[in-house]
């Protein structure tokens, strides 16, 4: 790590710590020259995530994109926005624990059913009717019928 008083090239690491968050480790430096101290942050190097869609393009994880289809599906309804965040974060762990480079769009929208099924029916019934593209009240009902049958499980 090279000083930025200085530019000398080496340092010994007076102090360690992870950040609040928890995903950087602050480092207090002192330079081995000059003696001055200073701060470096270390973050794990990932590979980026990337969604196959169904036409068959790639293109990067968001985040965002998929708060926000959660969000749209919880409106008006007793969810906190720390629960949505808390189910995009289980969603993208997942993703990111299958070891894949390249994750189809289907299994996104599977995983945040899951688990919006679990949080609200209701927003899961409003997710999936987007999702699915229910295209009749007949597959509507469908999966009501299907909720109604694993819950009487």
């Amino acid at each position: 790590m090279r000083c930025p008083y200085c530019q000398y090239t080496e340092s010994k690491v007076i102090d360690s710590r992870p950040t609040e968050e928890g995903e950087k480790i602050r480092r207090r430096r002192e330079c081995l020259n000059c003696g001055k101290r200073f701060t470096t942050y270390e973050v794990v190097e990932t590979t980026p995530l990337m969604v196959q869609k169904k036409d068959n393009s790639i293109e990067p994880f968001d985040r965002e994109k998929l708060f926000n289809g959660i969000v749209r599906a919880c409106e008006k309804r007793p969810v906190s926005m720390r629960d949505l965040e808390e189910l995009v974060d289980r969603i993208e762990s997942k993703l990111k624990n299958a070891l894949l480079y390249e994750v189809p769009s289907p299994k996104i929208g599977e995983l945040a059913m899951e688990e919006l099924r679990e949080l609200d029916e209701v927003a899961y019934v409003r997710f999936a009717s987007v999702y699915r593209q229910f295209q009749d009240i007949n597959s509507f009902m469908e999966e009501l019928q299907k909720m109604q049958r694993a819950k009487q499980k």
